[in-house]
């Protein structure tokens, strides 16, 4: 029998709360809800959820100091943060606290759901390099390498590396821009767009010798890589 995902979910909206909890456990999810970050850092320390969904506005302690203390002893867990925030530098800021993604209200159970499970597959190690297979290609995070095939390995860019690895670990779905501007470029003002643009434009490139791969623009919203 598969073990079921336990999540510990910190909303300090009542209702949403409820409203969440219901939806998640009618997909089989096991939800504890809490409404207040000191509530939330208890249930963590005695149920070690497999994944983290905070609220950012809670009382008695915010979900970006909740995930910085979290991170002080678990690197790993998943953290997903919710919030009406949406400014660039409070994105920079739940990246910065520990969290692994951001969902902005109000959002679909649909979108959480698929966020929640792209996180979960994410820790699952591929193979002993933590390499990722996209298409024909091999992708070395870790090494910062992609090779097609059997052919010879190119070398990627820092930037480059960091923008595939954050678009494999989202393959077919759509990821928002700004938010991936505030997590890799720290801003998101008109000359770091023009340069992730560019960054986009070499990955196509890069990929381009496997049909079956493209990067696709998500007008007014961002890009996805479809494999």
């Amino acid at each position: 029998m598969n073990k079921k995902t336990h999540i510990l979910l910190a909303e300090d909206e009542t209702a949403l709360g409820q409203i969440l909890k219901e939806s998640l456990e009618t997909r089989d999810f096991v939800v504890q809800l809490c409404h207040n970050g000191e509530e939330a850092f208890e249930l963590y320390q005695a149920n070690q959820p497999d994944v983290l969904v905070l609220d950012v506005m809670m009382p008695k302690k915010d979900g970006f100091t909740l995930a910085q203390q979290i991170r002080k002893n678990d690197d790993d867990t998943p953290i997903i943060f919710l919030t009406a925030k949406s400014q660039p530098h409070d994105v920079v800021m739940g990246f910065n606290t520990g969290g692994n993604d951001y969902l902005k209200k109000p959002f679909s159970i649909e979108e959480l759901i698929v966020r929640i499970k792209n996180l979960l597959n994410n820790r699952k190690t591929p193979n002993k390099n933590n390499d990722i297979l996209i298409g024909h290609y091999m992708f070395s995070p870790k090494n910062q390498t992609l090779q097609y095939r059997e052919e010879k390995k190119e070398t990627l860019t820092s930037r480059e590396s960091q923008l595939l690895l954050y678009l494999a670990r989202h393959k077919n779905d759509t990821i928002d821009r700004n938010v991936v501007l505030a997590q890799l470029w720290g801003n998101s003002d008109f000359y770091s767009a023009r340069s992730m643009d560019v960054f986009i434009s070499k990955l196509r490139k890069r990929l381009s010798k496997d049909k079956s791969i493209k990067i696709l623009n998500v007008r007014g919203v961002g890009y996805k890589l479809v494999v």
